[in-house]
């Protein structure tokens, strides 16, 4: 059965991916497992023909480790780059200042099992609609939230605090199902502000690392063979 470990350029969707691995194969049955928003680049997981898209789910469920950068003190409609910077950095005209201790305190507060509510920009569907579409209309509905576990929320570059808006590089591994934007906002409202991501990468699907993954442009018919990756599934 034959997967492919892409390294999603910034830019495009999880499903332009597919219609390019489906163009490379020359296989209509092509498939990913977990989506990535189009501004995030990283490790999707293709499976190429029936054999393998059959057994996708078994990559769905696992933890996902991700690299991002949030801006603490401004946030967006999408809490991402898509859409325009809202600034929320200062309070009654005064500049919002955080420590470093107030940032780590933060964080360590999202560690462990927690109910997240998926943001309205997202791929969810309601009665058969895109949440994201209704959200471009300027509808809102109601969205259930989800038991997910954050296993760890930690920075990849030292936190120094200061005036706000700053930004945290941080490593984040939870769950399936996780939104890091809206760990991004949560973090920024327990800062007394807001949050929003600038910069998001996958770099792990459980044991499966973005550094053994092909560039998409790499990928050409006669050699997306001997690329893909055989009999990954694990037991």
């Amino acid at each position: 059965m034959p997967f492919l470990l892409i390294d999603k350029p910034a830019g495009i969707t999880s499903h332009d991916v597919v219609d390019k691995v489906r163009r490379i194969t020359g296989e209509r049955t092509v498939g990913h497992a977990g989506t990535l928003d189009p501004f995030a680049t990283g490790l999707l997981i293709i499976g190429v023909g029936r054999d393998s898209t059959k057994h996708l789910a078994k990559f769905l469920g696992m933890d996902k480790t991700y690299e991002a950068d949030i801006v603490i003190g401004a946030t967006t409609e999408t809490l991402d780059t898509e859409s325009a910077i809202i600034d929320m950095s200062k309070k009654d005209g005064q500049a919002i200042t955080v420590s470093k201790e107030d940032i780590e305190n933060a964080m360590k507060g999202f560690l462990g099992e927690s109910m997240q509510t998926p943001p309205m920009h997202s791929a969810i569907k309601k009665d058969g609609k895109k949440m994201y579409e209704l959200a471009r209309k300027g509808q809102t509905v109601e969205i259930a939230a989800r038991p997910i576990t954050i296993h760890t929320f930690e920075p990849i570059e030292p936190i120094t605090g200061g005036t706000l808006p700053l930004t945290i590089k941080v490593k984040i591994t939870s769950s399936s199902g996780t939104y890091i934007r809206v760990i991004a906002r949560d973090l920024g409202d327990k800062l007394r502000s807001g949050g929003y991501l600038s910069a998001l990468r996958r770099t792990a699907i459980g044991p499966y690392l973005v550094e053994n993954s092909k560039k998409l442009q790499e990928l050409l018919p006669e050699n997306w063979v001997d690329q893909a990756e055989k009999d990954m599934l694990l037991s």
